[in-house]
């Protein structure tokens, strides 16, 4: 199954589908990644644990449709067509260079002080935001789908619950950066002109302005919560 989808889907995730969604027995699992089945089995209910992340539950979604979609197609397996299926549709998740090069400009802005990554559940975009003396400024734009692999290879943590979610940079995803900027021969300043324009908010410096592709909505942004 895995060489059908992107290599960044984490190894532990590929497993979980592959257990609950076509419901291949732990031991088969651990057998052909040759590790042991407590490995496998641990991988599956850290996995399982991390649902209650909106951002993660909405990328196993995404994965566990497009097993169901390779699964529709699985008797045909023998023609060309069927063999080289795309189960992901264009926006459902990124491609590997797509998540390189768009998570290394938002991880790059996520590593400034005071910044988040604000998520809506009802929008398509999520946005950087970093508050300062005068307010919140919006540094980068993001599409969901980005933001749930980021999610999903623990490069992003959420800080609070809500309707609107902060998440906040995690280790993971400062060594992925590193991993970015070395990869492609980038310093790793923030000052490179890499990230977008930083683009200030008017009003009471507690609202974050959502691009939705026809018209900009304003919501308030809850206070940080505890991190989980």
């Amino acid at each position: 199954m895995s060489r059908k989808f992107p290599e960044w889907v984490p190894v532990g995730a590929l497993h979980y589908i592959a257990h609950t969604e076509n419901g291949e027995p732990i031991r088969v699992l651990a057998r052909a990644a040759g590790c042991h089945a407590s490995t496998v089995l641990r991988q599956i209910r850290k996995v399982e644990l991390r649902r209650d992340d909106p951002l993660v539950d909405a990328a196993l979604r995404k994965l566990g449709a497009a097993v169901l979609r390779l699964n529709r197609h699985a008797p045909l397996s023998g023609n060309k067509e069927a063999a080289d299926m795309n189960p992901f549709s264009e926006q459902a998740m990124p491609d590997d260079a797509t998540l390189a090069r768009e998570s290394m400009r938002v991880l790059r802005r996520l590593c400034e002080s005071g910044a988040v990554l604000a998520v809506a559940a009802d929008l398509d975009k999520a946005v950087v935001v970093r508050d300062g003396p005068q307010g919140s400024t919006r540094t980068a734009v993001v599409a969901n789908s980005v933001a749930q692999a980021m999610a999903l290879k623990d490069w992003i943590t959420p800080a609070n619950t809500g309707r609107i979610i902060r998440y906040h940079i995690t280790t993971a995803g400062r060594n992925a950066l590193g991993a970015f900027l070395q990869r492609f021969g980038m310093a790793p300043s923030s000052s490179s002109g890499f990230a977008e324009a930083a683009t200030s908010f008017q009003g009471q410096g507690a609202g974050v302005r959502f691009w939705t592709g026809k018209k900009t909505r304003v919501r308030p942004v809850p206070r940080l919560g505890k991190a989980r």
